[in-house]
């Protein structure tokens, strides 16, 4: 009898509906050839990720095992948690020094982050409920959903093994739809680009771990250190 196939770990398992991950992508891609008095409604800044939710509940209602596939089975989170809290720290305090002090320094302006939605919500609500919230839904979207779907896809075309457990061009292209959010870029400006890193990093590891717990807990981390440093530099 054949050894039964994890989902999460195999990029060869047999799926329906991966190339739904082709929406959010392309979404995204439209957005910025719009108008730009359309590009300023907030409808639009959001359609790419609603699109992208919609896309994940229609692949979900074709699919079986979605849990696994996304990387969240339950026997998974403690080393999940374990890895992301380091990965988060480590990419927390280098952000945090890149955007209080090297970023002022090259003469670029960060005293819009004030003015930011994130900036406005009280401390007691955005660390740890918020953040953490944003997180799950976050990396559910572009790592578990649009990365991880695009990586099925692309994993057929390679013969390696390790072009087919990471997969080039679903690494990048997920990391660049997240950096180019249209939220993203409307929110943060310049800073946007910080993203486009934090994507590879978090793609990565979700690609050598198939393990989204991780990624929520590295993003999660990552986000609460930049905040809290970003709210003492400018706020105190």
């Amino acid at each position: 009898m054949p050894a039964s196939v994890d989902p999460a770990t195999s990029p060869r398992t047999v799926e329906r509906g991966s190339a739904l991950a082709l929406l959010p992508v392309a979404a995204t891609i439209d957005y910025y050839a719009l108008p730009s008095w359309l590009q300023n409604q907030p409808l639009m800044q959001f359609a790419p990720q609603l699109i992208g939710y919609l896309a994940f509940a229609l692949w979900a209602s074709h699919n079986t095992s979605i849990v696994s596939r996304i990387g969240l089975p339950r026997s998974q989170w403690r080393q999940g948690l374990r890895l992301g809290a380091v990965t988060g720290a480590i990419l927390g305090c280098v952000n945090s020094l890149l955007i209080v002090h090297l970023v002022p320094s090259l003469g670029w302006d960060i005293t819009f982050l004030r003015e930011t939605p994130h900036a406005r919500v009280p401390v007691q609500i955005m660390l740890p409920w918020f953040i953490a919230g944003i997180a799950l839904l976050v990396e559910v979207n572009f790592r578990g959903f649009v990365l991880g779907r695009l990586a099925v896809i692309e994993s057929e075309l390679w013969r390696g093994a390790m072009l087919q457990r990471i997969p080039p061009f679903a690494l990048l292209t997920s990391a660049l739809v997240f950096a180019f959010d249209p939220f993203m870029v409307a929110t943060f400006q310049h800073l946007h680009w910080i993203a486009v890193y934090d994507g590879l990093i978090w793609g990565l590891l979700w690609l050598l771990t198939r393990n989204l717990y991780a990624t929520i807990a590295a993003h999660a981390v990552e986000v609460a250190i930049v905040y809290s440093a970003v709210r003492w530099a400018l706020i105190g």
